[in-house]
């Protein structure tokens, strides 16, 4: 066996934004008021997760080998089988996506969609889902958590260092199980069309107000004012409309 070129330049693009904006909006919701000036942006990079995660979604269908979703689509017993095999140290090792790795992915992709969703209910005035949106952002610090530490057991039992192997794309696996491109004409898109949707958001979105106004969402409440007692951005407001 050899190095070989397994993900292409879209998946491990995709897989560095993801967990750097996902830390970012994780860092923002977390550790600052509802109130401050930085929290709505965490509900921007929110929107701008969601937007790739269904760029990635239609990557599953029309990308390479290893980055469609006929290669995360193992029954539970695979998982449970691959599970076993961890805990007992003769788990088999798979070239692309192994099954624990194929159902963190597929729940967080479910999540950040889950997220946005309520997200925007919440920012049309849908307090309800509050709890829902809170419960999703923790399941998704321990899906990512679970991630994390299977790609430490993986590195440490199978002396293959993955976090390489998601940077450059290459593995050691029988050329056969390769891919021939890297597809960097694909990866330009997905990073420019985000991109774009990023810069829309943020030139929509009035630190005034704390509203966005996203296209086909329409507008969106992304933070809470700060009240100063009867006056409200600088202009004092009636009790009455007489």
């Amino acid at each position: 066996m050899q190095r070989t070129l397994i993900w292409d330049l879209p998946v491990r693009v995709f897989h560095w934004l993801l967990a750097g904006g996902f830390t970012a909006a994780a860092i923002l919701a977390f550790l600052t008021e509802d109130e401050g000036a930085l929290f709505p942006y965490h509900g921007i990079i929110g929107l701008v997760l969601a937007f790739m995660v269904i760029l990635r979604i239609i990557w599953g269908f029309i990308g390479t080998r290893h980055a469609r979703f006929s290669a995360l689509l193992f029954s539970p017993r695979a998982l449970v089988e691959y599970l076993r095999g961890t805990v007992s140290g003769r788990g088999k090792r798979f070239v692309g996506h192994n099954p624990g790795a194929a159902y963190a992915i597929l729940a967080m992709f479910a999540l950040v969609l889950g997220l946005a969703v309520t997200g925007v209910m919440m920012g049309r005035g849908n307090e309800g889902v509050k709890d829902i949106h809170e419960l999703m952002a923790w399941s998704m610090l321990v899906v990512v958590g679970a991630h994390l530490l299977g790609v430490l057991i993986h590195t440490l039992r199978h002396r293959e260092n993955i976090t390489r192997t998601i940077v450059d794309g290459y593995a050691t696996a029988d050329p056969s199980q390769g891919i021939r491109s890297a597809r960097p004409f694909a990866a330009v898109v997905l990073v420019g069309l985000s991109g774009l949707w990023t810069v829309g958001l943020l030139r929509s979105y009035s630190a005034d107000s704390r509203v966005a106004d996203v296209p086909l969402l329409g507008s969106l409440q992304l933070g809470e004012l700060e009240h100063n007692g009867s006056h409200d951005g600088g202009e004092s407001r009636p009790d009455h409309d007489d």
